[in-house]
């Protein structure tokens, strides 16, 4: 049997929706991938603000929910997929998550990619991080979740914003698997 290839981005509400955009338009270079994005109700206020094109590349997806659809399919262990990436991810959301709560589909999604041990990448967009903030990274991280904070690098010697922009996307898709050559990576220069 032939498993697809599905990924879920769950978009919060934190600003950073320029890394949720680009992961979503170089995930779907790969045709063979099918993309579920789930769009909180704060991600849908903060959205227009960050990117005036939003609804156009949200529209590069496969498959859009909102938060309040919980008989979605990626709110069954038994739907099969090979990973979850929250970006960005409120403080608020991984407060949820690290306490198992799953009263909507993005909180409930991740949850049942820490039970099935499958792939959650987190990238949690606040700065400065409290002790409370720390400690649910913590609890998350224990738990097989990644915390990926949009701490961008800068020996590809990045010209734009998009470049900064990049170099993030690329990590996330180095922790999901995909191949993807966004930047020029270290040993490469």
């Amino acid at each position: 049997m032939d498993i697809i290839s599905r990924y879920i981005l769950a978009i919060t509400g934190a600003s950073g929706m320029p890394y949720a955009l680009k992961l979503i338009q170089e995930l779907k270079k790969n045709s063979d991938l099918e993309l579920h994005v789930i769009i909180s109700n704060a991600a849908r206020s903060i959205l227009p603000m960050e990117c005036q094109e939003w609804e156009k590349i949200i529209k590069l997806a496969d498959y859009a929910y909102n938060q309040n659809q919980l008989s979605a399919p990626m709110a069954s262990g038994s739907w099969l997929h090979q990973g979850m990436v929250v970006c960005p991810c409120s403080m608020a959301t991984l407060a949820a998550i690290a306490a198992g709560f799953g009263n909507n589909l993005i909180h409930r999604a991740a949850d049942v990619c820490l039970k099935e041990n499958r792939s959650l990448i987190l990238v949690p967009r606040e700065t400065p991080l409290n002790a409370i903030h720390l400690q649910n990274m913590l609890r998350v991280q224990q738990a097989g979740a990644v915390i990926l904070p949009p701490s961008p690098g800068f020996y590809h010697q990045p010209r734009t914003i998009d470049d900064l922009i990049g170099y993030i996307v690329n990590r996330i898709m180095d922790h999901l698997g995909i191949e993807s050559n966004i930047v020029t990576r270290w040993g490469s220069i």
